[in-house]
Parts: structure tokens; sequence; C-alpha cells
């Protein structure tokens, strides 16, 4: 068997329409692009006898598995999931797929962030969680609202400067 896992947290079935769509179009390269290649080559190695020494057989099984699993996991998220594609009927409020600007009330720094779903987070691009502890101190505030946010280095206080979606 394999190692143990424990269950993943619990997250927001949220996903915005483009993120849907990117993880539609992994499920598709997956399914019908990957995973035909790898059972060709693995079908190949079977051939050439002992399977307990060759590579390709060993590691195509392998990046099956994991194939599998991606898939298994795409198809569940997909189908569990709430695209949201309308923006929210109060605007100038933060909710889901906003982006935020806010300031740090000590530094002065700003700095601008998406919220997006839990399979989106990208932080490269500044796109948090709605679960993040940032994320649930913004719902529902407005611009010039102050949001408190619990972080490891102590409390720190934020300024909503601009929303948009």
């Amino acid at each position: 068997m394999g190692r143990y896992r424990p269950p993943r947290p619990e997250s927001s079935p949220y996903i915005t329409s483009e993120g849907a769509a990117k993880m539609r179009a992994e499920l598709r390269e997956l399914w019908k692009v990957e995973r035909p290649q790898v059972t060709q080559v693995v079908h190949e190695a079977a051939k050439n006898g002992d399977r307990s020494e060759n590579g390709d057989y060993i590691y195509g099984k392998r990046r099956l598995r994991e194939i599998d699993s991606r898939v298994r996991y795409l198809s569940k998220r997909l189908e569990d999931a709430t695209i949201v594609e309308d923006k929210p009927r109060d605007p100038s409020k933060v909710f889901f797929a906003a982006w935020v600007t806010v300031e740090d009330e000590d530094s002065g720094d700003q700095q601008t962030f998406r919220l997006v779903g839990s399979d989106e987070i990208d932080a490269k691009r500044n796109w948090i969680s709605i679960d993040s502890p940032m994320a649930r101190a913004l719902i529902g505030k407005g611009i010039d609202d102050e949001a408190q946010v619990k972080t490891p280095a102590g409390d720190r206080c934020f300024i909503i400067t601009a929303i948009r979606y």
C-alpha cells in the first residue's frame, strides 16, 4: 500500500470560469494525449520480457498511476465545483474573484491580491485562496475599511484602497 496521507482540509467549492477552463484543458490533455502515449510506451516495454529490470515499464506504470490519480482528482473537483462567472450585486464590497489593493497600516506598502479558489492559487500573480486568513479578513469589506489579519509574525492591519472585478 501507499504512504498514509491525512485528508485535505475542506476548501471552498468556488472556482473562476478561467480556472475551470484551465482544469478542463489539463484533464483533456492528460486523458486524451499523455495517457495514450504512456500506455503505448508501457505496452512496448512489456513486450521486451523481464519487467523487473525494465525502466520504461516501471516508470511508465508509475506515470500511469500519477495520471490516473490526477484525472480522478480533476474530475471530482470539476464535478463538485461552483463556477462563479457573474460579478456580485454590490461591486463596492470584496467578494470571490475580486482584485483587492490593500495598504499595510504600519509600513505603507501596497499590494494587490485576487481572491480565487484553492485550485487556482498562484503566488507569482498574487492570487490567494478564498480560504486564506487574508481573504477571510477582506470578504465583505469596502474601500477604506480596515482588515485585521492574524499572521505568524503577529496581527497586522490593512486598509482596502481599491476593489475591482
